[in-house]
């Protein structure tokens, strides 16, 4: 082990002994309010050492990742203890009752929830209740138990195999990291910032290569996920259920349901399959508990959660009005659509469409990072000729002057996405390996 890997790992036991103390010392009343303050305030802090110490995170190992697992750990179980000794049971909802912890976890125990080799790198969340079924051997048998077996013929429990599962997701996993390898390559991001496609290119053009750059940006996150999945099943850990076919399903992990994602006719849905996991600890910790505007509240915390960079606020700020604005449409004109099967198709196709732009344009700025890029892209293409109109005196001078500020403009924000593609990389070979 490296030294900057020991010193990347020293991160992680220190907020991991911090929130234990708490989890120890606090009042359950509060005990989840500590936790959440401690390891938001800690995950921060490295966030914010990374960008103003180190330069948009150009790494070769990155410790950000198993800090922000590690941070929706501790803050889902002090929610979740909190739940089972400080509220009373009338007060909770099905879900937070189902998922009380009424006992506080063994030092033991909350260093292997936390920590565990399957979920220590990539993910993704759980559920404390659920991983210690998984460890004291009852996490398969008690879903099973949920199922009248005898009704559909059997004499005795089945037993579950996960390898099938295995299979199909290591397989998606070879085909997003193929598909990684080739379309990022054929549309980088630093497409978005070129000379022809800010200035020269018109809207719909723009729009429509930046859903093509936002496509091939997508495969690294179905790899990442998809690998984390595969390594929980094959340990024997995911298993959800019995699916109205009487299949096994192995789907209590998954972050993401790529065929829902792909033909989402909502924003809503879009995100209800993106990075699940990490939308149920938003939901668990910020939605169900804020006692006003939590749509907002939930997408600022999301943000914070995944860093400082300024494009993160970009994209979560847009989210909040382009949520609220596919909500509203949503309701007042899909009761016109739903009179015949041929309407329907109509909507279902033109809000295809519309969500799988608009997601483009939102998460834009979450894939570039930096402010100066972001600006360029939404940037209006006709600014350019506005000036030369406005100010036509002295044309010569002038177009060489805004050549000049142009072609360094470039040169800025194409050397500070080439900074963020080799620092994506370090952090994704870090994750991966």
């Amino acid at each position: 082990m490296t030294l900057s890997s020991t010193r990347y790992s020293i991160h992680l036991f220190v907020l991991v002994l911090m929130c234990y103390g708490i989890m120890v010392t606090a009042n359950v009343s509060s005990i989840h309010r500590y936790s959440f303050f401690v390891a938001m305030g800690y995950l921060t802090i490295c966030h914010i050492s990374r960008i103003y110490i180190f330069h948009y995170g150009i790494l070769t190992t990155d410790f950000s990742g198993p800090l922000m697992i590690v941070t929706q750990k501790i803050t889902t179980l002090a929610f979740q203890v909190h739940d089972g000794l400080g509220r009373r049971a009338e007060d909770l909802s099905a879900e937070q009752h189902r998922l009380a912890v009424k006992v506080k976890p063994s030092f033991l125990e909350y260093l292997s929830y936390l920590l565990n080799f399957m979920s220590v790198i990539a993910g993704p969340c759980n559920n404390f209740k659920d991983y210690i079924d998984f460890i004291e051997g009852r996490h398969i048998h008690t879903k099973l138990l949920e199922v009248n077996w005898k009704q559909r013929g059997f004499h005795s429990l089945p037993e579950p195999s996960p390898i099938r599962a295995v299979i199909r997701k290591l397989c998606m996993t070879l085909v997003s990291l193929l598909l990684f390898l080739t379309l990022t390559k054929s549309f980088p991001v630093t497409c978005l910032v070129d000379d022809w496609f800010v200035h020269k290119a018109n809207f719909l053009t723009r729009l429509c290569y930046l859903y093509i750059v936002m496509q091939a940006s997508k495969p690294k996150y179905y790899f990442a996920w998809t690998l984390a999945d595969a390594v929980n099943n094959a340990a024997g850990f995911g298993f959800s259920g019995v699916d109205k076919n009487g299949n096994f399903c192995w789907d209590l992990l998954s972050n993401l349901n790529i065929w829902k994602i792909e033909t989402a006719t909502s924003f809503k849905m879009y995100l209800e399959n993106w990075n699940i996991q990490t939308a149920t600890w938003l939901k668990r910790v910020c939605y169900e508990r804020v006692p006003w505007y939590p749509t907002v509240l939930t997408f600022v915390l999301s943000a914070l959660w995944h860093g400082v960079y300024p494009g993160y606020y970009f994209t979560f700020l847009t989210g909040i009005l382009i949520t609220v604005a596919s909500r509203t449409v949503r309701n007042n004109y899909r009761c016109y659509f739903l009179s015949s099967k041929a309407l329907k198709v109509v909507y279902d196709v033109v809000t295809w469409a519309v969500t799988q732009l608009a997601v483009s344009y939102t998460v834009a700025p979450f894939v570039m990072l930096a402010v100066e890029p972001t600006i360029s892209l939404y940037k209006p293409p006709c600014s350019l000729r506005h000036n030369t109109e406005i100010r036509p005196i002295n044309r010569t001078t002038a177009s060489k002057g805004s050549s000049e500020r142009n072609n360094h403009t470039s040169i800025t924000v194409n050397q500070k996405l080439e900074m963020i593609k080799l620092s994506e990389e370090g952090m994704l070979n870090a994750k991966i390996g």
